[in-house]
C-alpha cells in the first residue's frame, strides 16, 4: 500500500478523458464526461460533476487512486444484487427504460424532479408498479422538496408500496421531521439519507441526530471503499450502497464496497451503466438475473479512442486533475485508510 500520493505526473501519464452517451437524461445530461487512471493494480474513475468544487472533488480522486494504486479490501461475496433506475422521463417511457436492465428485483424511481409535479412522480411509480407487480420500489427526491411537500408526496406515494424514501428533503433537520410526521400520520415508509452523508463535512451527523433509517453510500464521494466501510461501521445504520453515474470503472469500487460490508441488507444502486448507450468496457458491469457478478473492469483500448474527448474538453479535466491532485496533496491524512 502507498504511503502517498502518486505524482502529479504519474497520474496525468495514465489519465484517459472520455465522453459517453445515454441513452436517457439523467442529471438533466444526455453526456457522460469521465477521466480514467491506469494504476499498477488497476484502473480507477475521477468523475466529479462539474459544478462540485476542487474540495468536494479530492474526495472523488482518492477513491480513485484506491482502485488503481492500492486495491480493494477482501470480498465477503462474489455477487451483488442490484436494483433498476428509473430517471425522471415520463410514464409512458417507464417499461422501455426498465426493459434494459433485465430481470430485476429493486427499482429506484426518480421523483421531485425540478420543472415536475407530484401528479408526474405518481404516475411513474404506478408505471413502475404496473411493470413489476411484485418488485421493492424505493424513491430517490434528490432533496428536492420541503418538510410539506415530503409528508405529502410520500403520503400518496406510499400506496404503490415504498422500501424507501431516499434523501425526501435537503437537511439533516428535515429528514428528522420528516420521519417524526410520518410516523405520527401512520406512514410506512422508511428515509434513507444520501447526500446528508456524502456531501456533509461530518457524514456521521445524520446518524447521531435519528434523522434516516439507513444511508446510502457511494464510494467515489466519500474518498474510497475504505472510508466508506469505516463510516458504515460508525454510523451503525442499514446500508445501500449506490453509484454516481459511473462507467464500470466506478461501478467496480461500488462493488468492492458492497461485497465488502459484513451485511448487505438491501439491493444495491450500481445498475446505472444500463443508462449509458456505450461503456468503456467490452463486458460492462450490468445485471444478469437481478445481480452483478464480482469481476475486473479493464477498458477496451478502442473504446477510449472512439469515445475519446478532446480539444476544450480534454483540457477542462486535466486541467481540473491538476488543481485536486493539488488539494488532496495538501490533506492525506488518512488517505488510504479510513481514518
Amino acid at each position: 500500500m502507498p504511503a502517498s500520493l502518486p505524482s502529479l505526473d504519474e497520474l496525468l501519464d495514465s489519465a484517459y478523458v472520455v465522453s459517453l452517451p445515454m441513452r436517457v437524461k439523467f442529471r438533466g445530461i444526455m453526456v457522460r464526461e469521465t477521466l480514467l487512471l491506469r494504476g499498477p493494480l488497476g484502473w480507477g474513475e475521477f468523475c466529479p460533476f462539474p459544478e462540485y468544487d476542487d474540495h468536494e472533488s479530492s474526495r472523488w480522486l482518492a477513491a480513485a487512486v484506491e482502485a488503481g494504486w492500492v486495491g480493494f479490501p477482501a470480498a465477503l461475496r462474489d455477487k451483488i444484487p442490484v436494483n433498476a433506475t428509473v430517471p425522471a422521463v415520463p410514464a409512458k417511457r417507464v417499461p422501455d427504460v426498465l426493459a434494459q436492465f433485465g430481470r430485476v428485483d429493486a427499482v429506484k424511481i426518480k421523483v421531485a424532479e425540478r420543472g415536475q409535479g407530484l401528479d408526474q412522480d405518481v404516475a411513474r411509480v404506478s408505471a413502475v408498479r404496473d411493470v413489476l407487480p411484485d418488485a421493492a420500489l424505493r424513491v430517490d427526491a434528490n432533496g428536492g422538496w420541503d418538510v410539506n411537500q415530503a409528508v405529502e408526496a410520500l403520503g400518496r406515494l406510499h400506496t404503490s408500496g415504498l422500501e424507501y424514501a431516499e434523501q425526501p428533503v435537503p437537511t439533516i433537520d428535515g429528514l428528522a421531521e420528516v420521519r417524526r410526521r410520518l410516523a405520527a400520520a401512520g406512514t410506512p415508509v422508511l428515509i434513507a439519507a444520501d447526500e446528508s452523508v456524502r456531501k456533509e463535512e461530518d457524514p456521521l451527523r445524520v446518524a447521531r441526530a435519528g434523522a434516516a433509517d439507513l444511508i446510502v453510500v457511494k464510494v467515489a464521494p466519500l474518498g474510497g471503499v475504505r472510508r466508506a466501510l469505516d463510516i458504515v461501521a460508525q454510523a451503525g445504520l442499514p446500508a445501500v450502497v449506490s453509484s454516481a453515474l459511473d462507467t464500470s470503472v466506478g461501478i467496480r469500487a461500488g462493488l468492492a464496497l458492497a461485497a465488502a460490508l459484513p451485511s448487505l441488507p438491501y439491493a444495491c444502486g450500481l445498475g446505472t451503466v444500463s443508462l449509458f448507450a456505450s461503456d468503456v468496457t467490452l463486458d460492462p458491469l450490468v445485471a444478469d438475473d437481478g445481480a452483478i457478478s464480482l469481476r475486473q473492469a479493464v477498458p477496451d483500448p478502442g473504446l477510449l479512442e472512439e469515445y475519446a474527448a478532446t480539444g476544450e474538453r480534454r483540457d477542462w479535466w486535466l486541467d481540473r486533475l491538476r488543481r485536486v491532485h493539488s488539494v488532496l496533496a495538501s490533506n492525506q491524512h488518512g488517505l488510504f485508510t479510513g481514518s
